[in-house]
């Protein structure tokens, strides 16, 4: 058998698309500048939308945040879709430790009496405004914890057609990502083959938001010692 030896396919965004419009039944001697803005902006879009649909592990990093005393709320990356597992970390001489806090919402949040209660921060309210921030209660109290650490989804980079960039996507997703742009291009530019191709489009989401998740094993295991005397 005599292959490659290479793993480098990673197609530039101009070559999804000429690939896309072919899909579209577009030829590519008929592509104009029309057809490369709408497909800047769909490709844009698309991106959008899988943000919506659920987390990106490519996507996903820590972010650190120094803690203030008496400080609750804290400026957030508008670049985040959402944060996922946050904890505070107490520094002690040369280790540190970590404990877990949990989300809350915006109803469970006003609902606490006192707002300004300083003491080891328990929980965390992630306020998605258009310039996103996150509240900690307990407040800070600046010797419980120093920091604040939390994995977020974050925004996919942009996509553009200058200097041969490539989307910011995983290999696992090409396959998806040039089909679903097909559909989208095909809605504007070959709209009565549009149907057929939403189909293919979908399964080659699914298949890969299957593949699109941690593979660690996950044990329940039922409390019955209730049901026992000694």
């Amino acid at each position: 058998m005599t292959t490659s030896g290479t793993y480098a396919f990673n197609p530039s965004l101009g070559e999804l698309v000429l690939y896309a419009f072919n899909g579209a039944q577009v030829r590519n001697t008929a592509i104009t500048q029309a057809h490369m803005e709408s497909a800047r902006i769909a490709t844009n879009l698309l991106l959008a939308r899988w943000a919506n649909e659920g987390v990106n592990l490519w996507a996903v990093d820590l972010i650190t945040t120094p803690l203030v005393q008496g400080q609750a709320t804290y400026a957030v990356d508008p670049s985040t879709v959402v944060i996922l597992d946050a904890y505070m970390v107490t520094n002690q001489g040369s280790s540190s430790t970590d404990r877990i806090i949990l989300p809350i919402s915006r109803t469970e949040y006003a609902s606490y009496p006192n707002k300004q209660t300083q003491g080891f921060t328990t929980v965390f309210w992630f306020d998605r405004l258009i310039d996103p921030n996150v509240t900690l209660w307990p407040v800070p109290d600046g010797t419980s914890a120093q920091y604040l650490k939390y994995y977020r989804v974050r925004q996919i980079q942009d996509a553009a057609f200058t200097g041969g960039q490539t989307v910011e996507i995983p290999y696992t997703w090409l396959e998806a990502f040039s089909d679903a742009l097909t559909y989208r291009l095909a809605r504007i530019w070959n709209p009565v083959i549009a149907p057929a191709l939403k189909p293919i489009a979908d399964e080659s989401y699914n298949i890969a938001a299957a593949q699109n998740v941690e593979t660690s094993s996950f044990y329940i295991s039922p409390g019955i010692s209730g049901y026992y005397r000694g």
